[in-house]
């Protein structure tokens, strides 16, 4: 048998065996599982308290942008109220706080029972209201988060800021890259403390996989590029010196660092908003409409929510500015909602448009030796290409899968201008998407063909997807668009039509940013808009 073939059997093998086919944690009714999570996290079953009634300015989220926004407001010296569907989780470094993807819980999931990940392996477990949010629609499932911290909990830490030439091509001229560039990529970098994997880190073995990863793009003719990281990298330090339970060096990230090991928003922007005594974040309060009266103030319809799901109660909250930071679908969602209802009837024709994936796509390919790869989480390089559509590879690890495997993980974005619109559903009251498999299909053929050349180059062992890992093209963790800068709004997310209101979040971005992690940029740009919405 060939090598590669017979490679291929023996890690389909591995996984049928190991995993089978699917993973069910054994059933139990409402009242034990909530009594477990209870001992586990009791923190996040404290009474909630309830938002003010009325606030000068509400954000909606606890995101990137949204954090931003919330700092900055409440510097200025305005009283703000942060609403917040997910729960706050704590931190601890002997607590299992969240669980893992590889055998879930509902601490993992917003109010679902099955998943299926980039393994391609189904997996159930009883509904809670867990920290990502898998909003699935037509030819695309969303992950977004649902905890106060946003995004920040759930996401790899890797904040890179794309090319000049590739950002001026996404965004069109109507944002100056040379002022992210001088002023708020750097303010961003300096919040969140920034940083390349040190060398330590690096040489440790969890990390084996990113050096494995580096050897092979560089037998392929590619020079890596070190990422830069939200990791606190002492954090890392501590597991590896068993002083902390281990997390980001065994594959704990998409649903949380129970230690904190990110050095997520609720340890700096949400944190020194807090401080202020200016802004206060509200878990539990999901916005459930958006609409304003004839006075002039912003009307905010929220359901508050046990993190079981039981509805507490249903408000009506107002303010005199409102600044939306619930992500791309939960911002296009509120704006195409309240367009077609009528409770927002200025807004203009572009709301909802400019939807993409930032392109994209979950590739594995094998090693190049038998030997453990590990599982550490943060990410240590990439790779750029333009020998077809402009695309980076991004070195990852291998989520949902508690052993080693032998193949090495990448994240592909690729410059991808395949946008879609958000559309209302009248019957249902529900806000939809469609995403084109065409489309798709090309994103994964693109970052597909790199990855298989650089196995080929580097004498992989096994097919690029012997494992059957290989493009899971159903997914994005990058959503972006609904509410474009420049069209929705003007150029610094003033919505056209509604003056008080603002997009703050990835919503504002039109559908990429340019091959890179989203997450710099979504934050840059909140910092820019913020200012220039305080000066005037």
């Amino acid at each position: 048998m060939h090598r590669r073939a017979f490679f291929k059997a023996a890690g389909l093998a591995t996984i049928a065996g190991a995993v089978g086919t699917t993973l069910t944690l054994p059933s139990a009714s409402a009242d034990p599982r909530e009594a477990m999570f209870q001992s586990w996290v009791p923190e996040i079953f404290a009474p909630l308290p309830d938002a003010p009634a009325h606030s000068p300015a509400i954000v909606i989220g606890s995101g990137f942008g949204a954090s931003v926004t919330a700092l900055r407001l409440a510097e200025a010296g305005i009283v703000t109220t942060v609403l917040e569907r997910g729960s706050r989780w704590p931190n601890d470094p002997w607590r299992e706080i969240f669980t893992g993807d590889d055998l879930p819980d509902g601490r993992g999931f917003w109010h679902r029972t099955s998943f299926t990940g980039v393994t391609k392996v189904p997996m159930s477990f009883g509904s809670f209201g867990g920290v990502l949010d898998v909003t699935e629609f037509a030819g695309i499932d969303v992950w977004r988060a649902a905890a106060v911290g946003g995004g920040s909990v759930v996401f790899t830490g890797a904040m890179v800021a794309p090319e000049r030439r590739l950002f001026d091509q996404v965004f069109g001229g109507i944002v100056d890259y040379g002022e992210l560039e001088s002023v708020y990529y750097p303010r961003v970098r300096q919040m969140l403390r920034l940083d390349t994997m040190p060398a330590d880190i690096y040489n440790s073995a969890p990390f084996t996989h990113s050096r494995a990863w580096d050897d092979q793009v560089r037998a392929a003719g590619y020079q890596p590029i070190p990422n830069d990281s939200v990791f606190t990298w002492d954090v890392l330090r501590a597991e590896l010196a068993g002083n902390s339970r281990p997390s980001a060096t065994v594959g704990r990230s998409n649903l949380g660092n129970s230690n904190g090991a990110k050095f997520d928003l609720n340890q700096n922007y949400l944190r020194y908003a807090a401080d202020t005594g200016k802004s206060q974040v509200y878990p539990g309060h999901r916005v459930d409409s958006i609409a304003q009266d004839g006075s002039g103030k912003f009307v905010v319809t929220v359901t508050k929510l046990a993190p079981t799901g039981q509805h507490l109660g249903t408000r009506t909250l107002t303010c005199d500015k409102l600044f939306l930071g619930a992500g791309s679908v939960g911002t296009s969602e509120l704006l195409v909602r309240a367009q077609a209802t009528g409770a927002l009837p200025n807004l203009n024709e572009h709301i909802g448009d400019g939807f993409g994936t930032n392109g994209d796509v979950v590739l594995a390919r094998g090693a190049s030796a038998v030997a453990g790869q590990g599982q550490g989480v943060p990410s240590a390089s990439r790779i750029y290409d333009e020998s077809g559509v402009p695309l980076t590879l991004e070195n990852w690890y291998i989520p949902g899968i508690p052993f080693e495997t032998g193949a090495l993980a990448s994240l592909g974005m690729v410059l991808d201008s395949t946008r879609s619109r958000f559309g209302y559903h009248a019957a249902s009251g529900g806000v939809g998407l469609n995403w084109s498999g065409a489309a798709q299909n090309a994103v994964v053929d693109a970052a597909r063909a790199v990855d298989h050349r650089i196995a080929d180059k580097a004498g992989a062992l096994a097919e690029y997807g012997a494992l059957g890992y290989d493009a899971n093209a159903q997914f994005t963790a990058h959503p972006l668009g609904g509410a474009v800068l420049g069209k929705a709004t003007d150029g610094y997310g003033r919505v056209h039509g509604h003056p008080g209101l603002y997009v703050m979040d990835g919503a504002a971005i039109p559908g990429s940013t340019g091959t890179v992690n989203p997450s710099l940029t979504i934050t840059a740009l909140a910092e820019r808009n913020i200012a220039a919405i305080l000066r005037g």
